[in-house]
């Protein structure tokens, strides 16, 4: 079989929005972790996604963050701005702001909390992608949108020629072994541990949380697997799978940022209503990244 085109790359980061410590964005901040994330070998970043808090950030901010990462890192990966929200006006006009900072592409997630009929799924999406000329990745994420792209829905929404991939965190692959059959869509992970699987049944790649931390290997395992290497690919996913599942034992966004602060790269505490990890978790999480071979003294050496 042909592989699948990786619209933005194989192996992306949802970015962390740094902030200083009285709680307002970290621009300087920004730039500097966007670059860290590409050296480490990431091809895509999305910005003012889940991880990046986007619920508690402004429209200003988010602009100005993406903004600020075009800026830094635009013409060394592709930039993904999440544009997200229960109000369609309101992800049009994120969409378009988007599109008028320099993102490659936007991240539209389920409508959340309203739980919309999949009709107004498919018009909501539709509404969006018509916005802008950008790619549209969609986000399937019914644990914390409230519901899911039904498999018929993703079919219909794949017809609109902008409307490109899938980032997937359903965990249903039968769902989407459905979706890949009938349609052109490039399907990345939406949860890390599973990658490996994903690719299996014709992902093209992930975008990650882990990855702040994990983008070398998990670059080597979707690239290992795109060459046929299963038997590498399957090494890799066993290797790292303590900190594919670690970096999620609280909340993925309050964790990285736990240890961008653990190895001095920007990130800043966290917004409420999430809270700080506490020291507890961050021994936990120190163990669970050695487990998988990550020092976090090692990671900026």
């Amino acid at each position: 079989m042909t592989p699948r085109r990786a619209p933005f790359g194989r192996v992306l980061t949802a970015m962390v929005t740094p902030f200083t410590a009285d709680g307002s964005l970290d621009l300087d901040g920004a730039q500097a972790l966007a670059n860290h994330l590409v050296d480490a070998g990431n091809e895509g970043l999305v910005i003012s996604g889940t991880t990046g808090e986007s619920p508690t950030t402004s429209d200003r901010e988010k602009a100005d963050l993406l903004r600020a990462v075009v800026q830094a890192v635009g013409d060394r990966c592709s930039v993904v701005a999440g544009v997200g929200t229960s109000d369609t006006a309101h992800s049009v006009a994120l969409a378009a702001t988007a599109a008028a900072a320099g993102a490659d592409g936007l991240l539209l997630v389920t409508p959340y909390y309203n739980k919309p009929p999949q009709s107004g799924v498919i018009a909501h999406c539709t509404a969006v992608a018509d916005a802008t000329e950008l790619p549209v990745m969609l986000y399937d994420i019914p644990g914390r949108s409230g519901i899911p792209m039904e498999t018929d829905t993703l079919v219909r929404l794949a017809v609109h020629p902008r409307i490109v991939a899938v980032k997937d965190a359903k965990l249903d692959l039968e769902a989407t072994s459905w979706v890949l059959r009938r349609t052109d869509l490039a399907y990345y992970s939406g949860h890390d541990p599973w990658t490996l699987p994903l690719l299996s049944v014709g992902a093209v790649g992930v975008v990650g949380t882990s990855t702040h931390l994990t983008a070398p290997g998990t670059r080597g395992l979707v690239e290992a697997f795109a060459a046929g290497d299963t038997a590498r690919a399957r090494a890799l996913h066993e290797e790292l799978l303590p900190a594919y599942s670690g970096i999620f034992r609280a909340q993925g966004t309050i964790l990285v940022k736990a240890a961008l602060r653990e190895l001095g790269l920007p990130a800043g505490p966290v917004r409420l209503p999430l809270v700080d990890a506490t020291a507890e978790q961050v021994a936990v999480l120190r163990t669970d990244l050695e487990d998988a071979g990550i020092s976090l003294r090692s990671l900026v050496a």
